[in-house]
């Protein structure tokens, strides 16, 4: 699984694809609309970028995991948003327009953020002298080809081609949906001789992330005053990672496949916490006219 071509070459390919996709649903008044009032932003951002893995670095050890396991959860905690939150956000009747920004700026903020974390994952977990490290210039350069280029692309199709954007938008949500659930199974059946396990040891691990992941954007958004649409959208990028990075990361560039379970076990379980947050929305935010 970890030397194979179809990762190493078609998830980045993939991902390239997907980030274009976030792209086509941005427009620079999105960026307006926002910036008028950037609580809901900074207080997102630092949620995503800072406290999420932090909550990783504390879950670890208190449930024993394993090195691999531990630095995978790390991964899995730095990412950015996914991009099937927006669609999770909409679904709630959140605030769709602070969701794109929040996954948009938490994207190009991790090209930075996420190699500092994986690599201090790395040297907590397998010590200084350990051969296992993330090259941190070819990851920044690799996340920008793949991250920062192809929203760049996006926003521009957005601005040529609105119409054209609009009908791509959806085709490629479904895609990232597809590689993310096409990756899942392949590991799952690459790991099929310690999955019990393996699962045993990340399923509360990533169980836990998720959860306080989504009380933290409830009750910080509260706590900074934003709206129950802005608190939504916050709780909702915090809930929905995009397991593709942590994928990519870990079977490109660790080339581990145990890294990447707890990235399986998060990308799973996340559609639940979705869901419950869709119920909760739609209850408590009445219908815009």
């Amino acid at each position: 699984m970890e030397s194979s071509p179809l990762i190493s070459i078609g998830l980045p390919i993939s991902l390239f694809i997907i980030m274009v996709g976030i792209g086509l649903t941005l427009t620079l008044r999105d960026f307006g609309q926002v910036t008028m009032n950037p609580r809901g932003m900074i207080v997102g951002t630092i949620a995503q970028i800072l406290l999420m893995p932090l909550v990783a670095f504390a879950i670890a050890p208190m449930l024993g995991l394993g090195p691999a396991l531990a630095v995978g959860l790390v991964i899995i905690a730095a990412c950015p948003g996914g991009t099937t939150s927006n669609l999770f956000v909409l679904l709630s009747r959140g605030n769709i327009a602070l969701s794109i920004l929040l996954t948009v700026s938490a994207s190009l903020i991790t090209i930075v953020t996420l190699p500092f974390f994986t690599n201090y994952a790395l040297q907590m977990h397998f010590g200084e002298g350990a051969d296992i490290s993330l090259p941190v210039g070819k990851t920044i350069a690799m996340l920008v080809v793949i991250v920062l280029l192809p929203v760049a692309i996006g926003m521009f199709i957005r601005t040529r081609a609105p119409e054209r954007a609009k009908k791509a938008e959806g085709m490629v949500s479904i895609f990232g949906g597809l590689v993310l659930l096409a990756l899942i199974i392949a590991l799952m059946y690459g790991s099929r001789d310690r999955l019990l396990e393996l699962l045993a040891q990340a399923g509360p691990a990533a169980f836990l992330l998720n959860l306080v992941g989504v009380l933290i954007g409830l009750a910080s958004s509260r706590l900074f005053g934003l709206s129950q649409r802005e608190s939504l959208a916050v709780a909702v990028e915090l809930g929905i990672k995009n397991g593709t990075i942590a994928l990519m990361v870990t079977l490109t560039l660790l080339e581990s496949s145990e890294m990447s379970i707890p990235a399986v076990v998060y990308s799973v379980m996340m559609y639940g916490f979705g869901a419950i947050l869709i119920m909760m929305g739609r209850r408590l935010v009445p219908i815009t006219p």
